[in-house]
């Protein structure tokens, strides 16, 4: 019998430590399979963060270089520059690359670094005990807004793609999901062009992934997915934000 699915080869076979339910795994899957049909394994550096990711490493069989939280796109500019014949790549969530990482992040994209973003977004901070993040819905209830996130209060939540299309050096940035087939299969093809814009030498590239976090929404696995394409998607939505490439 021919063989159809089996796990790539750059991702370790190793059991995840993430949650049921979490999207961070089918991401992290999503990433291998094109590291592997590129071809890039033996030529790619991956820079994780602090938050649910920080263990990236013991997924990802290609070189890594773990950040300080929020200094992912910093980190990976200075490897870029040093090593310009390597495939590098960010794996942030939005408590990283949208609260204490928006200044590295935005003046990468400015300065059109040769890097690729995947930029989690699960509009919480997931590791640290689901307290708002920059990312957080109106209304939504967290550890740290109990009464749900009012913007007269807590301000509208970060677009930070948008921001971040705005930059010159921006080349290539959609925003995806993984919520359904449909989404993970766009996912996948929006993380190949991201790193054909990094091999083709255009520009600054990033891949937005709205992933359901079940345990800090305190809700099924089921009704997280469900979340995610009814209420979440409506304030991001999935779409080609800038593509100059």
């Amino acid at each position: 019998m021919k063989k159809i699915f089996s796990r790539p080869k750059s991702l370790k076979d190793v059991p995840f430590h993430y949650c049921p339910g979490c999207g961070h795994s089918v991401i992290h899957r999503l990433v291998c399979e094109v590291i592997d049909e590129l071809g890039i394994q033996d030529n790619c550096i991956g820079v994780p963060p602090a938050g649910c990711a920080v263990l990236a490493y013991n997924y990802f069989d290609v070189d890594m270089c773990e950040a300080p939280h929020g200094r992912a796109a910093a980190v990976a500019t200075g490897i870029k520059r040093m090593l310009p014949d390597r495939v590098v790549f960010t794996y942030q969530g939005d408590g990283d690359i949208a609260a204490i990482g928006t200044a590295e992040t935005i003046h990468a994209a400015n300065r059109g670094e040769r890097v690729t973003s995947i930029f989690v977004n699960n509009a919480v901070y997931g590791m640290t005990g689901g307290q708002m993040a920059p990312t957080t819905l109106p209304g939504q209830v967290t550890t740290t807004s109990p009464g749900g996130r009012s913007p007269l209060r807590d301000g509208n939540p970060l677009d930070l793609s948008a921001m971040l299309a705005l930059a010159a050096g921006s080349v290539y940035i959609e925003r995806t999901t993984v919520a359904n087939p449909k989404g993970v299969n766009r996912t996948k093809k929006a993380i190949r062009k991201a790193f054909q814009v990094q091999m083709e030498d255009k520009g600054f590239s990033l891949v937005e992934i709205l992933s359901p976090c079940p345990t800090n929404w305190k809700m099924t696995p089921t009704a997280s997915i469900h979340w995610v394409e009814e209420t979440m998607s409506k304030i991001f939505p999935i779409q080609v934000i800038k593509d100059v490439a």
